[in-house]
């Protein structure tokens, strides 16, 4: 089967091959283009065809002490309705997509590997809920999910959909956090733990992007680029009311206390960023200590996609 992870490598040739796959009709994988929010022709072909990376349906989950993960696993963590749950980073390099359900809540937990982004969603939408997939295609080299209601077409970091007849609507994004296995077990100890019972034949001790992050190039597109900072520079990414802001790590290190706090105003609302020198790790939020939804990239992703993003700047 051909994956676009199989494909992979720090040589030039295969990038060249598959940065080459530009969209040029209205159909791509399947799914029609017309109309999109987005421009057609920067929506890419990732490798797989649609569901050639498969979406899990039905996540099993063992105890903390059966996960059997490393200290240093990174882990996308989840608390729902009294439910905690960790998603390794090393299952969802595979399958990008667990549609779940915490309690009575149905989430999409995603991940896009090129972009570093891990970001969960209610997948109640409209009074509708939505069960996605992986398209195989791309936008700004980030995930488009689609629902396998309308088969329309999901921006991950835009948490919109840019086709189809569910176009413009907008997904309500929970805060995740991108840490560390011992990070999420010492707060979490009872948490759940997202099996590799997955019902797919992976090898799941495999990191099929390892390298990825250390290269100083892309492999797909963006329609935007920004030189203040390298391109897979890690960042926090948050948007409220209207305004966007990146929180670079490097910056933090310098400027958060010794606690790793850093006290913000982004959108007119006041904010708490805490960063985590030793898991590499940084949450946001609000002036009571509740959570919001930020979101772990590399910069480039997060630039594309907020090409006016305010930066958190030295001092």
């Amino acid at each position: 089967m051909k994956r676009r992870h199989l494909l992979l490598s720090v040589s030039a040739g295969p990038w060249a091959l598959l940065a080459a796959t530009h969209a040029s009709a209205q159909t791509l994988n399947g799914f029609d283009l017309s109309g999109a929010l987005v421009p057609a022709a920067a929506i890419e072909r990732g490798g797989p065809p649609r569901d050639g990376i498969p979406a899990i349906d039905r996540p099993r989950f063992v105890a903390a002490a059966q996960a059997g993960l490393r200290e240093g696993d990174r882990v996308l963590g989840l608390v729902r309705n009294g439910i905690a749950r960790a998603y390794p980073v090393r299952i969802l390099n595979w399958h990008e997509i667990v549609n779940d359900r915490l309690g009575d809540e149905a989430v999409a937990v995603t991940y896009c590997p090129l972009c570093g982004t891990g970001m969960a969603f209610e997948a109640r939408v409209a009074g509708r809920e939505l069960v996605f997939g992986v398209s195989g295609l791309l936008y700004n080299s980030d995930v488009l999910l689609y629902d396998r209601a309308t088969d329309s077409l999901w921006s991950q970091i835009l948490a919109r959909a840019v086709t189809g007849p569910l176009t413009g609507t907008a997904l309500t994004q929970v805060p995740l956090t991108h840490t560390s296995w011992a990070d999420w077990r010492t707060r979490h100890p009872r948490t759940e733990v997202l099996s590799t019972d997955t019902g797919h034949v992976r090898d799941y001790a495999r990191d099929p992007y390892e390298g990825y992050d250390r290269v100083p190039r892309l492999i797909f597109d963006v329609q935007h680029r920004d030189e203040r900072l390298p391109l897979k520079a890690w960042v926090l990414g948050l948007r409220l009311n209207g305004a966007a802001k990146a929180y670079p790590f490097e910056t933090l290190a310098q400027r958060a206390d010794a606690r790793g706090r850093l006290w913000d105003t982004l959108g007119g609302q006041r904010v708490e960023i805490r960063y985590d020198r030793t898991h590499r790790s940084a949450e946001a939020f609000d002036a009571k200590g509740r959570p919001l939804p930020g979101t772990m990239a590399y910069w480039f992703a997060w630039v594309a996609f907020h090409p006016r993003t305010e930066l958190l700047k030295d001092r």
